[in-house]
């Protein structure tokens, strides 16, 4: 197996983990928070949207990401978790759609990298927590798995069944 089928796999695993922890969520459920202090899961995948394509953009050669939809850009931004915006939020499908569309541009991206392109350095203020392009693509893919993980405190505060 390849870096890439490597990177391929964590990159579509995670996505499928959290496509799971979203299924059976109603679109008023995307808002609830587990508690008050906590962001939601219409705001963590507004977060993952803007930030893989922030992650990624200036980083993985060949990926080109389309423009966020404002309503999510302006959601995603960190320092707006906490307060809801005046012009509500989207359905559940359309965070879901559009985390796909970045996913598959950097799934795309990755398919044509070299082994010895994982190992080239990052630059940015992200390059202390991940110094080359691999490391960038696997924290890329544990931030996705890691908002996963407080999908399911909302979950378990929505008395959903688990899933995993």
């Amino acid at each position: 197996m390849r870096a890439k089928d490597v990177m391929t796999m964590a990159l579509t695993t995670t996505q499928d983990i959290m496509q799971m922890y979203l299924g059976d969520l109603t679109d008023a459920e995307m808002t609830v928070r587990p508690v008050p202090s906590a962001n939601h899961i219409a705001w963590q995948m507004a977060h993952l949207i803007v930030g893989e394509k922030g992650l990624l953009a200036d980083q993985l050669p060949g990926a080109v990401y389309p423009e966020v939809p404002p309503a999510i850009a302006s959601l995603g931004n960190e320092r707006t978790g906490k307060v809801d915006p005046a012009e509500g939020y989207l359905p559940k499908a359309q965070y879901v759609e559009w985390f796909g569309k970045m996913r598959a541009v950097t799934i795309a991206a990755v398919d044509k990298l070299t082994d010895a392109d994982f190992d080239k350095p990052t630059t940015g203020s992200m390059a202390k927590w991940a110094p080359t392009l691999g490391a960038l693509l696997i924290l890329t893919a544990n931030h996705t798995l890691m908002h996963g993980g407080q999908f399911t405190a909302v979950r378990r505060a929505l008395n959903k069944p688990v899933v995993m």
